[in-house]
This record gives C-alpha cells, sequence and structure tokens, in this order.
C-alpha cells in the first residue's frame, strides 16, 4: 500500500498525462488542418506516448493495490495564430509535466518508498528526452521554419518519425 499523498499525486500525474495528450491531439489537429503532415505525425505520436504514460501509472497503482480516480479531462484552451505557437506551447508544457513528476518523486522520497522512487525514475529520464526533443524542435523551426523549403524539409523529418511504445517494465 503506499503512502496516501504519493497514492494521490499519482492518480493526479495520470490525470495529467491524459490531458497532455489531449493537448498534443490538439496541437496535431492544428498542423494537420494547416497541411504540415509531418509536424501532425510528431504530435500524434506525443500523444500516444501521454497516453502510454497514463497508463503506466494506471498499471503501477492497481499493481500497489491503490484506487485509480479518472477525473474530468479538460478541454486545452490553448489557440494557435502561426506554426510556432504550437511548438513553444508544447516545450512549455513538457518544462511543467516534468515539476509535476518531480512533485511525485519528492513525496516518494520523503515517505522513503524507495519502490515508487525506482518506478518514477524512468519518467524523470524521460521528462529529460521529452523537453531536449522539444527544445530542438523549437530550434530547427526558428532555424529553418521561416524559410519554406526548409520548413517542407523539416515537415519531411517529423513525418518519418515512428512509434515505440515504452519500455518500463512494471
Amino acid at each position: 500500500m503506499l503512502d496516501k499523498r504519493v497514492s494521490d499525486l499519482l492518480n493526479e500525474q495520470l490525470n495529467k498525462e491524459l490531458y497532455s495528450a489531449y493537448l498534443y491531439l490538439k496541437m496535431a489537429n492544428y498542423y494537420a488542418e494547416e497541411g504540415l503532415n509531418g509536424f501532425e505525425n510528431w504530435f500524434y505520436i506525443q500523444t500516444q506516448e501521454e497516453r502510454d504514460h497514463a497508463m503506466l501509472i494506471r498499471t503501477y497503482l492497481l499493481n500497489n493495490s491503490e484506487k485509480v480516480v479518472l477525473k474530468e479531462i479538460a478541454e486545452p484552451d490553448k489557440e494557435f495564430h502561426s506554426f510556432l505557437e504550437p511548438l513553444e506551447a508544447a516545450l512549455a508544457h513538457e518544462k511543467f509535466v516534468t515539476e509535476s513528476i518531480h512533485t511525485v518523486y519528492e513525496a516518494a522520497y520523503n515517505c522513503k518508498d524507495f519502490r515508487t522512487m525506482q518506478f518514477l525514475d524512468w519518467f524523470v529520464k524521460e521528462q529529460g528526452e521529452e523537453e531536449k526533443n522539444t527544445d530542438d524542435l523549437v530550434k530547427k523551426f526558428q532555424l529553418f521554419g521561416s524559410d519554406a523549403k526548409g520548413l517542407y524539409m523539416l515537415d519531411a523529418e517529423l513525418g518519418a518519425r515512428v512509434y515505440s511504445a515504452p519500455s518500463l517494465v512494471l
């Protein structure tokens, strides 16, 4: 049985991951509407990853005899008016999620819940990758996005991204 605060924070994180999936799907839809199928693909894969993160947390809670609490997922309130805006919003969101994971980790640390800390180690590493990948994408867009050929090539690069399920063993 998990500490109540840790369990509550994990449930909150699960719901934040579902919101992240919803947010990234909105971003994918924006790029689809704008005809940038590679950017759409990149964000659709982000959607799948966030959903999988939520399912990993769900499984961890259930494996520890904890109740999974699903809350209403708010509609993303972001509206986009340029190709760069979703990228910058995604980077800010990834930083928010990183802080949230750190909060859960700190709670587990404070009650010496080493099993949960070990579980969260994967998420800490994953968030580092997420922030770097998103930051790299923002930088690439800032370098090449204003040039039509550069935008075309970046879109093609993002279209080649393929989904791979997380390899965390619970």
